[in-house]
């Protein structure tokens, strides 16, 4: 039987004319009316989350996302505002965005001050179907070496207040400064780690379970192993390549501990903070450090291994063509970073803005000369011949 997956995306809410993060997250939830059942809000104003529901396959999952997406758009386009899937908003400034009216983000400002206020980034999840909670913990070892490779295709924020970073993926130097955040760790099984998080809110570091951060983790509420390294994706088929593939990832660990009971770590976790950092500085377009080897390799090198290391998962699911068309032509495509650091450099960023909210909508398409275009763009072009046209 095929495991099934899930997927929660978060969006920044985007003022059209000015391209920037705005605090109305409140006002695109109150116009989806019947659908809202399937969104929710977020620490800060400026953020709203989607839920997809459970699939077996990927063409569902894609469907799904496309969408919610589409219905988030017709709710914040009505009020002259758009969403954006990214790590980070390109045009931000500190101060402008509220928490979320919430007493448990209240006492999380409160807390943890300019952290959680600097919180205006977004991620994707993705959840898989495990067995149980004693799976899903020992899984979370032999799944963490492949999670560095997952961020380097879904890096999309490499600008911060207006900056430039260097980074493919600021946002996840930002989630990183988190008290727990970063690799799990190993733990004999469920009970093991649920005491770690008790002591872990026992000692008043964080409040609750839901503050584990762990770049992969055991739901709290659903039977699922939870991946959240990813930076918010503008495309919707790179996030469905990236469910296809940590299904794979976690259907082989489950697979191993099914087999013999243990799901084959080694226990040197030491170098996974380090390859985070290099997926996050280098995205697609540099080095990453290979999980078979633990040495630097090109990228694409990478994602390439990973695809033929996990290719027996993926064609049990019946994912392994689709996977691999939607790899090459991530490849061929380079990284959402490297593409708004490219538009931002030939434009301005505001035409880089301009990109992320039609291909979060999907519709990005090239012009004549082969330059992408997106719906925002299309309008004003269409507005400024209707002013230059003669009146008869």
């Amino acid at each position: 039987m095929t495991v099934r997956i899930g997927v929660e995306e978060e969006f920044h809410v985007i003022d059209v004319e000015s391209g920037e993060l705005v605090p109305r997250a409140d006002a695109v939830l109150g116009r989806l009316a019947r659908h809202a059942d399937g969104y929710t809000r977020e620490l800060q104003q400026s953020v709203v989350e989607s839920n997809s529901g459970v699939h077996d396959t990927l063409e569902g999952l894609g469907a799904d996302l496309t969408a919610s997406r589409a219905r988030l758009d017709r709710a914040a386009s009505s009020q002259g505002l758009a969403i954006a899937a990214a790590g980070t908003a390109p045009l931000t400034r500190l101060g402008t965005v509220p928490p979320t009216d919430d007493d448990r983000y209240l006492h999380m400002t409160d807390e943890y001050r300019l952290l959680a206020d600097e919180q205006l980034i977004c991620g994707a999840q993705v959840h898989v179907d495990v067995p149980d909670r004693d799976t899903a913990v020992r899984a979370m070892c032999a799944v963490s070496p492949w999670l560095p490779p997952l961020l380097a295709l879904s890096a999309s924020s490499p600008f911060w207040l207006g900056a430039d970073t260097g980074y493919a993926s600021w946002r996840t130097m930002v989630w990183q400064r988190w008290p727990t955040s970063g690799p799990p760790g190993c733990f004999d099984g469920a009970e093991e780690y649920d005491r770690s998080l008790d002591e872990l809110v026992r000692s008043g570091v964080i409040s609750d379970p839901g503050m584990i951060y762990y770049d992969v983790r055991p739901s709290a509420h659903i039977g699922t192993l939870e991946l959240r390294i990813c930076d918010a994706c503008p495309r919707v088929e790179t996030v469905v390549l990236i469910a296809a593939l940590f299904r794979a990832v976690v259907t082989d660990a489950c697979e191993k501990i099914r087999a013999d009971g243990s799901a084959g770590c080694d226990g040197r976790h030491e170098w996974l903070r380090a390859a985070t950092w290099r997926a996050a500085r280098s995205g697609l377009e540099g080095d990453l450090v290979d999980p078979s080897t633990r040495l630097a390799a090109p990228a694409p090198v990478v994602v390439r291994g990973m695809l033929r290391r996990f290719r027996p998962a993926l064609e049990a699911s019946g994912d392994w063509e689709t996977v691999c068309s939607l790899a090459e032509s991530a490849l061929a495509r380079g990284s959402a970073a490297h593409r708004l650091r490219r538009k931002a450099a030939r434009e301005d960023l505001l035409a880089g803005v301009d990109d992320i909210l039609a291909e979060t909508r999907g519709e990005l398409r090239p012009d004549r000369g082969g330059r992408a275009r997106g719906r925002n763009e299309h309008l004003r072009t269409r507005r400024d011949a209707r002013t230059a046209a003669p009146t008869p």
